[in-house]
Parts: structure tokens; sequence; C-alpha cells
């Protein structure tokens, strides 16, 4: 792993830490995290193989990410802001299952350039899985589907709570 690496990783992060504080449910808030990882993505992903059983491979990574972002979006709390836009604020269990999913690709990219990459080439040889460019998109699209999946969650919850807001302010 690089310093770059090491700094994306890191930045993936640490997009927790505006969900902890709190942010208002604007469109510039919720797609930052989305344009975060599509960065990552144009910087890491050179191929898209589809080899063997490749795609079974970013199956398993897509849903894995879907289940953390469900999980991270359902663990966030929204209210109503003054303004009537939606404020999220995750608690401890959204952020342990967003630094969770974000750390654990990290940790395995340096395990697998590391003192794993034996294991990962020999379950990757057994399972018909083509290699390194293989492994790097199934990553990338854990991630992404992992903030995508958050980000259904939060706006779907933000527009209820937005709705109700709406709903009080008019009986009101």
């Amino acid at each position: 792993m690089t310093t770059i690496d090491y700094l994306i990783s890191v930045a993936l992060i640490l997009l927790v830490i505006p969900q902890i504080r709190g942010t208002r449910q604007t469109t510039r808030n919720a797609l930052l995290p989305v344009v975060a990882v599509a960065a990552a993505a144009s910087y890491y992903l050179n191929s898209f193989p589809t080899d063997g059983n490749d795609v079974q491979l970013y199956v398993v990574g897509v849903l894995a990410g879907a289940i953390l972002g469900v999980a991270c979006g359902a663990t966030t709390r929204l209210s109503p802001g003054s303004d009537g836009v939606a404020l999220a604020k995750a608690g401890v269990a959204a952020a342990v299952l967003w630094v969770m999913g974000m750390a654990s690709r990290a940790g395995f990219e340096f395990w697998a350039t590391h003192s794993g990459s034996t294991a990962v080439a020999r379950f990757s040889q057994d399972n018909l899985i083509t290699g390194a460019a293989a492994w790097t998109a199934a990553l990338l699209l854990m991630a992404l589907s992992q903030v995508l999946a958050r980000l259904a969650v939060v706006r779907i919850k933000a527009g209820r709570v937005s709705s109700r807001t709406a709903a009080s302010a008019a009986r009101g």
C-alpha cells in the first residue's frame, strides 16, 4: 500500500465524522460520500474482469456492502431541523458499522498485499477468481453499495421526517 492508498482509506473512514456530528440532509451532504467513493474508483479501477467467478465475487461484495449500508442507515437517527430540512445523526452503532465496512476493506488490502498474499492467491486460484483486478473491483463495488444503500435509507427516512414536519406545520 502506498501513502496515497492510506490517505484514501483514512478519508473514506473519516466521512463518519460529519455523520456523528449531525448533518442537514441537503443534496450536497448526501452525495459527498458517493463522490468520494467514485473518486477512489476512478483512481483504482483499471479493469473490470468478468472471467471465472469474478462476477460472483462482485455480487458478494455488493451484497455485503448493501447489508452494511442498510444497517448504517437504519441506525442513523433523523429529526426535523428548524428550517424543515431533516437532520441526520449517526449513533455509535451506525458509526461502528461505517468504520467496520471501510476499515475492513483497507485491512484486507493491506493483508492481501503483505502476509496474506499467498492465501489470497490460493483462494483465488481455487475459486476461479482472476486476480488483483477482480478483488479491487469487488472491494470498490462493496464500498459503493455501502454508500448508496446508506444514502437510500437515510433519504427515505429524511423524506418521512420532512413530510411529518410539513403536515404538523399545516395543522398548526
